[in-house]
């Protein structure tokens, strides 16, 4: 997938979803709350969707526990989707202002980015309260022993130079299992993509990889018979609210990235809008350079702030990570390879010299 479901982007072949492997393997599929895969979630092939007033956590948990506590007899696949902790965020109550924590890493210490994280964190409150309700009616329902459950996240928090961005404060996300035959408590340190939890999941359950499907099962190292899977992992960004074409490959210890198109500033618009954009916005960020190549040592600069790429120390990894990043990008055949990546007819996006995400879009034009 190229862009956002919701702005005219779509899957080439909805039949690979995840739920028609699943549904052939004898799994009922059922959605609940919000997806990021289709305009019109009805396309993608659960056997059922389930009503709700939105898709916050107050409304779809209820949905999932009404489910769950049906007892159904035959296997289930429950895809819970909640928007916490997407913007806008909650109100912050008087203990999320007082329970002062650390700011993430890019993100100045100020009042108005203090009082910004807060209600982010009474926006994470209820996502964790829905999440609870939702496990409770596992554990009620007596599919504890028998259920594995897999949480996860699609990219980084909405801050500025997090979410829409390579850098692992914006690809890096949240993956917790568990179930039988998981691990209690356990930190894995292996190099994981999102791309490999189809055929991990595979694996677990005994069901055979369809012919077409990519990605490499962690199943070994959730049942620590190996550390890693991958020496390398890839991600991108083409089309957010705004068209920023841009690539990253990422070792244990390297990470690389790779800006196309030409630009040299900020592509404000995919940055959501908040208290926190605003103090930066005000500082003048819009004119902030940004790189068109990065090399990041992530063992002495896991803040990703001392760009390598140039340093005449390091040209043999700049180039090392290059081929890596290029090899891949034939392997998958990425459009950027025959120039811009174009956007589907009839697709909406923003206009990458503007502000907002909030901005009238305007049909994609030809690049």
């Amino acid at each position: 997938m190229l862009g956002l479901a919701h702005r005219g982007f779509s899957l080439n072949d909805y039949r690979q979803h995840i739920v028609h492997t699943l549904r052939a393997a004898g799994y009922t599929t059922i959605l609940a709350g919000l997806q990021h895969v289709a305009k019109n979630p009805a396309v993608i092939g659960y056997d059922r969707i389930l009503p709700h007033k939105t898709t916050h956590a107050v409304d779809v948990a209820p949905a999932a526990v009404e489910f769950l506590d049906s007892r159904p007899a035959s296997p289930f696949f429950l895809d819970v989707g909640f928007f916490e902790t997407h913007r806008e965020y909650p109100k912050a109550t008087p203990e999320d202002l007082a329970d002062y924590t650390p700011l993430p890493r890019p993100i100045p210490d100020r009042p108005a980015t203090r009082g910004d994280f807060a209600r982010f964190r009474a926006s994470a409150r209820v996502m964790d309260e829905g999440v609870g309700k939702v496990i409770e009616a596992i554990e009620r329902n007596g599919y504890g022993d028998n259920t594995l459950i897999l949480s996860t996240t699609d990219h980084g928090i909405a801050f500025p130079r997090m979410k829409c961005n390579l850098t692992d404060d914006g690809w890096g996300v949240s993956m917790i299992l568990r179930g039988p035959k998981i691990p209690q408590a356990g930190v894995c340190d292996a190099l994981i993509s999102q791309v490999d939890v189809f055929p991990t999941l595979c694996d677990y359950l005994g069901i055979a990889h369809p012919s077409w499907l990519q990605g490499k099962s962690f199943l070994p190292v959730l049942e620590g018979q190996a550390t890693e899977i991958n020496e390398e992992i890839f991600a991108e960004v083409n089309y957010h609210a705004s068209y920023e074409p841009k690539r990253a490959v990422r070792t244990s210890r390297w990470k690389y990235i790779r800006r196309f198109g030409g630009r040299r500033t900020p592509v404000l618009p995919n940055c959501d809008d908040s208290p926190s954009k605003n103090l930066w916005l005000e500082a003048g960020w819009g004119s902030q350079p940004v790189d068109e190549e990065s090399l990041y040592d992530l063992l002495f600069d896991p803040t990703e702030h001392a760009n390598l790429v140039n340093d005449p120390g390091h040209q043999a990894i700049a180039q090392q990570m290059r081929d890596r990043l290029h090899l891949w990008m034939v392997a998958t055949n990425d459009p950027l390879l025959r120039g811009p990546v174009q956007a589907p007819p009839g697709a909406l996006v923003n206009d990458p010299n503007g502000i907002s995400p909030h901005e009238p879009p305007m049909p994609a034009p030809r690049l």
